[in-house]
């Protein structure tokens, strides 16, 4: 846990919470791939390139096997997180397929985060990125008394473990212990998977909700209308982490001075980059240098806007889309400059293997 960047260029401090995890990529009853998981590390890679400066709150076992910017809170009681991601060959593009495209197990899960966990200050937003469970809803409203306003993945909520395999299933929202907290947080992120648990038309009467699908981008759900978001193009290999990618790109976006259409349109272009590798991403710096340029020209001035027109599609969004399409077909491609972060968390040859042949029994 620790603040980073001191020369950001989105003036805002952020709190994010979740578990890092060991992610194990199975396609075919082979393991095609070993990484780093947990929204926190998907979030990070695009708060990083989009200078967002944040304090991040995670546990993990003495077993971690990566090295990570932030240092995590170690559990000397429990294990790292560990999901398996049973894949299925994708029927689409993009992030957060309306479709089933894998099958993820939790085999083992590190304790929850506490809200003594969380350090005793405030924060301009924060993001709830739980993946395994590790966020109680007394968590979360500690989140909200320390937070201008929280931004919440609704996975960090509704999911459970099944107790014999780990296979993940969804509750309803009004039965996960969090739904009372629902009025009190700014914005929801779900997939199209997992709306029909939230009820919408019920939460957006409080937040606004915004709901990933994939191929056909997100839609966004306030009390007064709704918008459709363009998606872009990319050709899915792993869904992993793309709704965490989304969410990294919209709130930078937001805490940038986007309207919420316009960060929505950012954080459909970083979750149809998250899909087009396997594990975490690895952004084109000229890229992200690029998309910070066009995003300055995007900016809302809030003093000259009401409550209201945040919600608004303002005159060159379809611009802004153009732009940001252009930069991607042209710099996504990764450039080749050390990445010094992926060096860093990068674990022994021999670590990966153990991540996955300790769990072969489970």
């Amino acid at each position: 846990m620790g603040r980073e960047g001191s020369d950001a260029q989105i003036d805002q401090r952020g709190l994010v919470v979740g578990n890092y995890c060991h992610d194990v990529l199975i396609k075919d009853g082979q393991v095609i791939g070993e990484s780093l998981g947990g929204a926190s590390s998907f979030v990070f890679n695009v708060f990083d390139g989009l200078s967002v400066s944040c304090d991040y709150v995670s546990k993990v076992g003495s077993d971690f096997a990566y090295s990570v910017p932030h240092r995590p809170l170690s559990s000397p009681s429990s294990p790292t997180t560990l999901f398996y991601a049973h894949l299925t060959s994708p029927d689409g593009v993009d992030g957060d397929s309306g479709a089933q495209d894998r099958v993820l197990k939790r085999v083992r899960a590190c304790e929850a985060i506490e809200p003594s966990d969380l350090p005793d200050s405030r924060f301009d937003f924060g993001l709830a990125v739980g993946v395994a469970g590790e966020i109680r809803p007394e968590t979360l409203e500690r989140m909200i008394e320390l937070c201008g306003v929280v931004f919440v993945d609704v996975q960090a909520l509704i999911r459970v473990f099944d107790s014999v395999d780990g296979s993940v299933r969804l509750v309803g929202l009004r039965e996960s212990g969090f739904f009372h907290l629902i009025p009190r947080i700014g914005f929801l992120k779900t997939s199209a998977e997992e709306a029909p648990f939230v009820d919408v038309e019920e939460a957006r009467k409080v937040c606004c909700v915004i709901v990933t699908d994939g191929k056909d981008g997100c839609r966004v759900y306030w009390r007064d209308g709704e918008l459709q978001i363009s998606p872009f193009a990319s050709v899915q290999i792993d869904p992993t982490g793309a709704g965490d990618s989304f969410l990294g790109g919209f709130v930078a976006g937001l805490m940038s001075g986007l309207v919420v259409p316009d960060a929505a349109l950012l954080g459909n272009l970083f979750g149809s980059l998250t899909v087009s590798q396997i594990g975490i991403p690895k952004f084109n710096s000229k890229l992200m240098e690029r998309v910070k340029d066009v995003s300055r020209g995007r900016k809302m001035h809030c003093h000259r806007r009401d409550a209201g027109s945040q919600f608004n599609k303002s005159v060159g969004h379809e611009e802004f889309h153009t732009s940001l399409s252009l930069a991607a077909k042209c710099l996504s491609t990764f450039d080749g400059e050390e990445d010094e972060w992926d060096s860093k968390k990068s674990p022994d040859q021999g670590a990966p293997q153990s991540i996955c042949h300790e769990s072969n029994g489970l």
